[in-house]
Order: C-alpha cells, then sequence, then structure tokens
C-alpha cells in the first residue's frame, strides 16, 4: 500500500481518500472513500491480548498491565490502541492491539492536521491485506514485506529477511500478494485480493484505528458552525418538549397516585363502595349530611395527608377513617415504639394542623384539620 503519486498542493482540509504515510510526507493511494492514513507497521508493535473483561473501559485500564511484559520501553512513553476482537468465536476476550511511541504518534497526528487530514484515522497499513485463514498473507513490494498472520497481528520487514523469517516461524503456508517470492516460499500459489483501496481501508479502520485516548480525532470546527449551531438549536428545542411532556406526565401521575391512595382509604372506611365513576363526588356522598364542615374540603385534606405518610407507608395499617367538623380523623393499629412521634412529625412537614397520640394498647389516632 506505499505506491502511489504524490498528492498535488491541495487547499486544506482534503478530508477523503486514503493515504500512506511515507517518512514525514503522505503520499494519496486511492482519492475516493473516506479520509483514512495508512501509518508504517514498522512503527507499530501489534498484539492478541487477552482481557477478559466486561466493557471497554475496564478493557483499557487493564490493558497497560497486560503487555508491560510483552514490550521492552516503559509503558508511559507509549501510545496503546484498543482494536476489535481477533477471533470473536474461539477466544471472546482476546483483542487485537497496537503499541506506538507516544512522541511518534504525536509527530504522525501533528503531520495530519497540517495536511487538513486531523480527524482521518490511523490504521497500521499490514492490516490492509486480507486476513487469511490459516499462515501468512505476505505483500512484498519495493523491497519490503507485509505480513500479516491468521490471529489478526502482523508485522512489516525488509524484503531480504522475509525467507529467515518465514523459516524460523516453521515454515507457514503463504499466501502471496505482491511481487513473486523466492526460494522455497515461491512454491506457494499467489491468492489475489480483489477488493480495491477503498475496501481495504474501510476493512482495517474496523480492526485497529491508532486515533484514541489523548490522540483521539478532535471534530473539526469553523465551515460547520452553523450545522453545530443548528444542532444546538434543535436539541435544545427538543429537551424543551421532553420536559413539558415530563412534567405533564408526572403531574399524571402525581393525580393518580394520590387518587388510589384515597381509594384505598375510602375503601378502608366504607367497604363496599362503588368507586368507577367520579371520585370526587362519590367521597363528598360518603359524608355525613349533618357534617359541620364544607364537604369539598374533605378530599385535598386526604390527599394531603396521604402525601405526607407516604414515607411511612409501610408501617401504617389503617382501621377507620372518619371526617367531622373540618377534621379527619384516622385510626391505626399498634406499630412501632416510636411511630407516633414519626407521625406528628411527617405532619409537620407536610405542614399539615394535627397531631398523632398512641393508646395504651399501642392504637394511634391521627386527626388533621382542614381548616
Amino acid at each position: 500500500m506505499t505506491r502511489g503519486v504524490r498528492t498535488p498542493d491541495l487547499p486544506p482540509p482534503h478530508a477523503g481518500g486514503v493515504w500512506t504515510l511515507a517518512g514525514d510526507r503522505l503520499i494519496i493511494a486511492a482519492p475516493d472513500g473516506p479520509a483514512t492514513i495508512l501509518v508504517p507497521t514498522e512503527r507499530v508493535r501489534l498484539l492478541a491480548v487477552d482481557l477478559p473483561l466486561p466493557n471497554r473501559a475496564r478493557r483499557l485500564a487493564a490493558l497497560p498491565f497486560a503487555i508491560e511484559d510483552q514490550v521492552a520501553e516503559p509503558i508511559e512513553s507509549l501510545h496503546l490502541a484498543l482494536g476489535a476482537r481477533t477471533s470473536p468465536a474461539d477466544a471472546p476476550s482476546r483483542y487485537l492491539v497496537g503499541v506506538v511511541r507516544a512522541e511518534t504518534m504525536a509527530e504522525w497526528v501533528a503531520l495530519a492536521e497540517a495536511n487538513g487530514l486531523g480527524t482521518a484515522p490511523m490504521v497500521p497499513d499490514v492490516l490492509a491485506l486480507p486476513r487469511p485463514i490459516e499462515g501468512w498473507a505476505v505483500e512484498l513490494r519495493a523491497g519490503r514485506a507485509l505480513v500479516l498472520t491468521a490471529d489478526g497481528t502482523g508485522f512489516a520487514m525488509p524484503g531480504a529477511l522475509l525467507d529467515s523469517a518465514w523459516e524460523a516461524a516453521g515454515r507457514p503456508r503463504i499466501h502471496s500478494l505482491g511481487e513473486p517470492l523466492s526460494g522455497d516460499m515461491a512454491a506457494h500459489a499467489g491468492t489475489p485480493d480483489l477488493r480495491d483501496d477503498d475496501a481495504r481501508a474501510e476493512v482495517a479502520v474496523a480492526e485497529l484505528d491508532l486515533r484514541q485516548g489523548a490522540f483521539a480525532a478532535r471534530v473539526q470546527r469553523g465551515s460547520t458552525g452553523w450545522r453545530r449551531l443548528g444542532w444546538i438549536l434543535g436539541i435544545g428545542a427538543a429537551a424543551h418538549i421532553l420536559i413539558a411532556g415530563g412534567d405533564a406526565l408526572m403531574l399524571r401521575v402525581i393525580a393518580d397516585r394520590r387518587a388510589a391512595e384515597t381509594r384505598t382509604l375510602v375503601t378502608m372506611a366504607a367497604p363496599g363502595t362503588n368507586l368507577t365513576g367520579d371520585l370526587k363526588t362519590t367521597v363528598t356522598d360518603l359524608l355525613p349530611a349533618g357534617g359541620g364542615g364544607t364537604p369539598d374540603r374533605f378530599v385535598p385534606l386526604l390527599a394531603r395527608l396521604s402525601t405526607a405518610l407516604t414515607p411511612l407507608a409501610g408501617s401504617i395499617a389503617v382501621r377507620a377513617i372518619r371526617y367531622e367538623g373540618n377534621v379527619l380523623t384516622m385510626d391505626c393499629d399498634p406499630g412501632a415504639p416510636d411511630l407516633a412521634a414519626r407521625i406528628a412529625e411527617a405532619l409537620k412537614a407536610g405542614r399539615i394542623q394535627g397531631q398523632a397520640t398512641a393508646s395504651p394498647d399501642g392504637a394511634i389516632r391521627i386527626t388533621a384539620s382542614a381548616a
């Protein structure tokens, strides 16, 4: 993937196409498709690392410890990038990891930004080769060899050393993709890669993008300002609509909850009452005809009392409810020794004029005034 013609001067940003990094310059390999930069694999160590952890954040945190015995340089001087699973079916916890010197990565990012490619993914160029089912996929071009192995890792080396490396690796099966190989390696048939450069780059980015962590691609600013402003305004409007809808929904939930609490209290006070119609009318009809209070005050008072006692709902068992003379009386079963005091505090917190008193047998009477 190092072949190509040096790009003519282009006004940045030039955000498309597949590029290769050669020394201190970028070379265009394919002008179409999303911007992608293929970096020299000689500068990247590719490892297959077992990270049996439940999420990406934890895998990233454990990564320095998992590879520290596989690298010779201090971990703090390196940039680590976590890629895809190398074998989801056979080894679901094994991931492809790229290791680059941090200063090298910083130079690459600066070069990309200077050429208008600041958001382009960076991928080791060996990952653009088709991954073999077994053995090695080898691309030999201009005295340089790229080798992608069946486990998803790979490396680059001078072509003159390829034969020796192949012998040392136990003579794995070769899938030749570039120039003809020499010696015993030449006996293996070539396997043409029919994908175009854009398709190869897309697969490579899915395997491993080095632009992570401190070197993650930054969103370009400037000409996209109005678009971003439109998104912000749209999100703001949507948020207001959602908040308004949420408020309405919450009010409805509160109303339904209070209605349910009122039905429960009325059922205890007057078993068998039909509560399928208008609740306020039904409850008002239950009030004593000679009562001195205004009937309309009962329901609001009962709702306020129910709300105030909600934190203690699991501790209170109601026996009966009465409403006379603007006073609601609720008789409850015995409870904890301090239950009456806790109820009194709840009434006070709910700003309800009333009291809670405990009888000698432990029963509790709650009185609340609508005045």
